[in-house]
């Protein structure tokens, strides 16, 4: 209710003069009145002297201040029936704790600023979700986190400027002042303490290159379980190596390439303090000497330098070496199997020869004239 404590409607209750509008009213006018000392209006002297001038006579007044104060009574009367057939009034102020409606919540200058019919999104700072308009589902916790997306949904963004520039792009999570800065409409990234990549998509990125050389993750070793191989590339990026043809090309047998390994040198040695302090046995090959044979067989630090050598490229130049053995082998065994057949057959053909030459000799025996005794009479 407003106050109306300078209007000269109530003159005549205010005079003392009749019933006075001021009783009637103070249930309502208490509390304003009370809000309102001291910032009441001073009436200038010249005011108050046409005032006087204009005083009615006392009947006048008495007559003039009882039909007021009907009127009075007449407004009071009807109001409530006035306030119950009016419609509803909405309160134009900020909802506590910075609750919007459809469930979602902007604390910080500007934070939300182009929000329309997007549901259940968190804006904390200056310019958090700045232009979202439909996208729903976003957390915003930094300074012009997701300042620029409009549609995007179910991404967070914790960090001064993390997923600054992601305008359509879902489902991502990046932690980190700028983390997944250049990430514009990729989805499902997660991209802690890097920038991202524009427009790509399914990807994890931990870390910036050059700054963090060293990761370690509890959990891992020691653990039994069953799987792949894992290897990293010069670039950082993790996986296991595909062997599907779908992925390769100018596929060709490797024949004779397999020969390098033959001027392998394996060694045994140990790493140094700094690298393993428990100083456990090793035994491989020296990157340095294996570049020297074939160099398409060890991969390089980023200074160029021999750094490992290439173990699965070797097992597979391995497995060929032993294939072509294994030919060998078996060609050998083939050879040794029909020599042998050969001396069976050579065998058999003497075991013959033999059995003739006794049954000749037999006959020889048999055929032989009995022996004559000459007698000599002189």
């Amino acid at each position: 209710m407003r106050s109306f404590q300078n209007s000269t409607s109530f003159d005549g209750c205010e005079s003392g003069t009749g019933v006075s509008s001021r009783s009637l009213l103070c249930p309502f006018q208490h509390s304003n009145y009370k809000t309102r000392a001291g910032r009441r209006k001073k009436i200038p002297m010249s005011q108050q002297i046409q005032l006087t001038k204009r005083i009615p006579s006392a009947s006048t007044s008495i007559s003039l201040s009882f039909l007021r104060c009907r009127f009075v009574f007449v407004a009071l009367t009807c109001a409530p029936a006035w306030l119950a057939l009016s419609p509803p009034a909405r309160a134009v102020y900020l909802p506590p704790d910075g609750g919007y409606p459809d469930l979602n919540t902007a604390d910080g200058d500007r934070a939300l600023f182009s929000l329309t019919t997007s549901l259940a999104n968190t804006a904390i700072g200056y310019q958090a979700l700045f232009s979202n308009t439909t996208g729903g589902f976003n957390t915003a916790n930094g300074g012009t986190a997701l300042y620029h997306n409009t549609t995007g949904s179910s991404n967070t963004a914790t960090g001064v400027r993390a997923l600054l520039n992601n305008t359509t792009g879902s489902n991502n999570i990046a932690l980190g002042d700028s983390a997944g800065l250049n990430l514009t409409m990729g989805s499902n990234n997660i991209d802690i303490g890097h920038f991202g990549h524009a427009g790509e998509s399914n990807t994890i990125r931990i870390g910036t290159s050059g700054t963090q050389t060293q990761t370690f993750i509890a959990g891992i070793s020691g653990a039994a379980i069953s799987g792949t191989i894992v290897v990293v590339n010069g670039n950082g990026k993790l996986g296991v190596a595909t062997s599907s043809e779908r992925f390769k090309e100018t596929i060709k047998r490797m024949d004779k390439a397999s020969r390098a390994i033959h001027a392998l040198k394996p060694v045994t040695f140990y790493y140094k303090k700094e690298l393993d302090p428990d100083g456990v046995p090793q035994f491989g090959l020296v990157a340095e000497e294996v570049e020297k044979v074939n160099p398409a067989l060890i991969t390089r630090d980023a200074d160029g330098k021999p750094y490992t050598v290439r173990y699965e490229a070797v097992n597979a130049m391995l497995l060929n070496e032993f294939l072509k053995e294994h030919r060998k082998v078996q060609e050998l065994e083939a050879t040794v199997a029909q020599q042998q057949k050969g001396m069976e057959v050579l065998a058999a053909q003497l075991k013959e020869q033999a059995a003739q030459i006794q049954k000749v000799s037999a006959q020889l025996e048999v055929s032989k004239p009995a022996p004559q005794i000459v007698v000599n009479d002189r």
